[in-house]
């Protein structure tokens, strides 16, 4: 079974490897110095000049130096005069070395600098001038190709690399190959002086080079391999027992099915059964093994890169993989707590205001305070509305020390979301707003029966985008808050604790039957209506006299308006029993009474138990037969 993880390690190593390999292989772009080009090209221009007149001046003194050491040992006078001409030249050369070195350092900050290349790639020493046509850049390639050379050459020792004082130079050579060339500008880029630069180099490329040769070495080598096959079995070892530790950790899971893993139950929803419990369970498993072994791979990778001194760059990659986004979150971290603590005092701030906010708002809906023109009904509606405003206050006060604010991605997702905002809730916008507007009207509050549109129940819900209400029949209807404002509405429930709601009902009667008659039938019912307030009493209305009829209009005062329907239910009930029970007949517009021999509409309970239909009553008229 650790077969297929050795396997998998090795092609993970191959994959690294070749990967890597490709890298130092492929063509590798040239760098170019132009940083230091356009930095230097002040300075060579103003140092040309500067440069003539160090060797007219270096001429001159070999000339003075010559002529002084043939002057005859009497000539005071003479030699003092050349003496003093020298020592003006070599005060005027030690101003110059000043003067440049000053430039330099004013340079040092902003120069680009260029590495020169051990054999394992590691940085020897680097390279700020160019010589001649030679750029600092070329001057380190060309540098990091000859130090190369060197380590094919068998009979190199410590002593074969001299230096050698040129002119203006001091030269590393090995033989008959000139490694590099030390100039002033590179004695005072490193300051140094030449000499002990050249020394300096003479001894780092000496090192470097037989520290290669000692790791290259033949006996070097199987040492390295030796330890590498040491470490690929320890890993085998590992992944082995690894293997071995998850497959015995499934089987336990396996095991326990519907005994300690019972599946997971929410109230009476079974989130999960316990075969599928378990099937998770293992799955996890899989993953956490997967993770180890990967672990596991790459913490063995840099370990077997780092034992042999071509592929110890390799280690330092991989580990740089994971401790360089590491160190940058830490280091993002660390220089983000002073933003993260402004916002947090800006939350706790905002935070401790809203909660004044809210306790205000508490007292006023209680009824503990008032305020002037301020109805309790808007307490919470103005709390949210000022809850919003304050959470946005909030935020455009954090978003400048959120991280990646001033980026230009997060500028534009933050537009982005801003368009669709602003685009896609157009219409919920009108409904926001006339919301508002409604609950500053004080239309009506929740529980009122109210009437909007042609939809009659009680309000439910109060929203700033809708308005619920439930109707009789338990119906919800949801009516948009702008249909609301754009409809009239009828509230029956506002004055209702004050003066009550006046309820009425029309019944026609004809002509036959007294008014007073009618009133009082209409008034008993109204009294014998339970739910009808006994003050102010109720009133009769007679609102027409039609053709046929007369319209009697019954009115009544309730606490309960939100009982209509049952109210004219019961009432419409009475109005039939005390009718019927004056004799009074309720016809419809068009029907007609005819009493001579017809039955009365009135039920027969409410007849006397001797009560017979009229009989039909005839009327003859004789005309006088005036001669017959």
């Amino acid at each position: 079974m650790h077969y297929k993880y050795i396997f998998t390690f090795v092609f993970i190593c191959c994959s690294l490897f070749t990967k890597a390999q490709s890298e130092i292989e492929a063509p590798q772009k040239p760098k170019t110095d132009s940083a230091n080009t356009a930095i230097l090209n002040n300075y060579n221009d103003k140092q040309q000049e500067i440069e003539q007149q160090r060797v007219s001046d270096s001429l001159k003194k070999s000339e003075l130096e010559i002529k002084l050491k043939s002057l005859a040992t009497a000539d005071n006078l003479e030699k003092a005069a050349l003496l003093a001409k020298i020592n003006a030249i070599n005060a005027q050369e030690a101003n110059r070395l000043k003067e440049k070195k000053a430039n330099i350092d004013a340079m040092r900050d902003k120069a680009q600098s260029f590495a020169v290349l051990g054999f394992f790639d590691d940085t020897l020493f680097k390279i700020y001038s160019k010589i001649g046509s030679f750029s600092a850049s070329e001057r380190a390639t060309t540098i990091s190709s000859r130090i190369q050379k060197l380590g094919n050459n068998y009979a190199f020792t410590i002593d074969s690399l001299q230096t050698i004082n040129s002119e203006t130079t001091i030269d590393l050579v090995v033989g008959d190959m000139t490694i590099m060339s030390i100039t002033e500008n590179d004695a005072v880029w490193n300051n140094m002086n030449k000499d002990s630069l050249a020394n300096n180099y003479r001894n780092i490329i000496a090192n470097e080079v037989i520290k290669y040769k000692g790791e290259t070495s033949i006996k070097t080598l199987f040492k390295e391999v030796g330890m590498a096959l040491l470490v690929l079995i320890f890993l085998g070892i590992i992944l082995r027992y690894v293997s071995k530790l998850f497959t015995f950790t499934a089987s336990k899971i396996i095991d326990q099915e519907g005994k300690r893993i019972k599946g997971i139950s929410i109230k009476n929803y079974s989130l999960f059964d316990a075969q599928r419990a378990v099937k998770v369970l293992l799955s996890i498993n899989m993953i956490v093994k997967w993770l180890v072994i990967f672990v596991c791979v790459y913490v063995a990778l840099p370990v077997l890169f780092n034992i042999f001194p071509w592929t110890q760059n390799f280690a330092q990659t991989l580990f740089g993989y994971v401790l360089n986004p590491l160190k940058s979150i830490l280091f993002g971290l660390w220089h983000y707590l002073p933003n993260l603590m402004t916002i947090i005092v800006i939350f706790v701030v905002f935070r401790y205001i809203l909660k004044g906010i809210r306790f205000l708002k508490v007292e006023i809906e209680e009824g503990k305070l008032h305020l002037n023109g301020f109805y309790p009904d808007w307490a919470n509606p103005t709390f949210q509305i000022l809850r919003v405003v304050l959470y946005a206050f909030m935020f455009v006060l954090i978003f400048p020390y959120l991280p990646g604010s001033e980026s230009p991605v997060f500028k534009g997702v933050s537009v982005f979301l801003g368009f669709l905002f602003t685009f896609g809730s157009a219409g919920s916008l009108s409904n926001i707003v006339a919301g508002l507007v409604l609950t500053y009207m004080r239309l009506f509050k929740i529980g009122d029966r109210v009437k909007i549109g042609d939809v009659v129940g009680d309000v439910i819900e109060k929203s700033l985008l809708v308005t619920r209400v439930r109707t009789i029949k338990n119906e919800i209807i949801s009516i948009p808050n702008s249909t609301v404002m754009s409809s009239h509405t009828i509230n029956y429930s506002s004055e209702t604790n004050e003066k009550g709601l006046i309820m009425h009902t029309t019944i026609t009667i004809g002509y036959d039957v007294p008014w007073q008659q009618i009133h009082q039938a209409l008034l008993l019912a109204a009294d014998r209506t339970i739910l009808f307030s006994k003050e102010p009493k109720p009133f009769v209305l007679q609102t027409s006299l039609e053709d046929f009829y007369v319209a009697y209009q019954i009115n009544a005062y309730t606490k309960e308006p939100n009982k209509q329907a049952g109210i004219y239910s019961e009432l419409h009930q009475h109005i039939q029993d005390c009718c019927n029970e004056a004799g009074i007949e309720i016809l419809s517009p068009h029907y007609r009474a005819a009493r001579d021999g017809n039955t009365t509409t009135i039920p027969s309970d409410y007849l006397p138990k001797n009560y017979t239909a009229p009989s039909f009553n005839f009327t003859i008229n004789k005309k006088e037969d005036n001669g017959q």
